[in-house]
């Protein structure tokens, strides 16, 4: 038996799954408001509200990205990162930003539509099929994490992820 603690599962997801999030969203305003100029993040206003807009999107973005980060390197400095765990937790942030996005933003709050002036059918259709096949990449590798760890504890002891120590709470 290893002295070592056994990987933190639950925390490396969480904590992934905010870069995730912090990821699409460097994605989207990089590609799509910047380079592109399809939209900004709040298109009901002056550019000029939508140019801060952006801006705000881009601070919540890189405090996303900067805070899973460190989270996730907290756990590996302490030899806690369940690497299977991070790439689905990526994923599933990923896919969870873009569909609420392409849902919520887009079709229910109607702040930004993809693009203007064109047939929405075929982006909306593409925007939120890239969003649902990230989830379902994630919820695969989430299974394929949970089928390593099951390998693993069965070669080297308990299941990882379920012993939090007083540290840890």
């Amino acid at each position: 038996m290893s002295d070592a603690p056994p990987p933190d599962t639950k925390r490396s997801l969480r904590y992934a799954v905010l870069v995730g999030i912090g990821l699409m969203a460097a994605i989207d305003e990089i590609v799509f408001h910047q380079l592109l100029q399809w939209h900004h993040f709040f298109d009901r206003a002056t550019p000029g509200i939508g140019i801060v807009s952006d801006g705000l999107l881009h601070a919540v973005e890189l405090l996303a990205l900067i805070a899973g980060g460190f989270l996730l390197a907290d756990l590996a400095r302490r030899q806690r990162l369940a690497r299977p765990w991070v790439w689905a937790g990526i994923a599933l942030g990923m896919g969870g930003f873009q569909l609420f996005d392409g849902l919520v933003n887009h079709k229910l709050l109607r702040i930004h539509q993809i693009r203007y002036d064109v047939d929405l059918l075929v982006y909306d259709l593409t925007w939120n099929g890239f969003a649902v096949a990230l989830l379902v990449l994630g919820v695969a590798l989430v299974q394929r994490a949970r089928t390593y760890d099951r390998t693993s504890s069965s070669r080297h002891g308990p299941a990882q992820g379920e012993h939090a120590g007083p540290q840890d709470r």
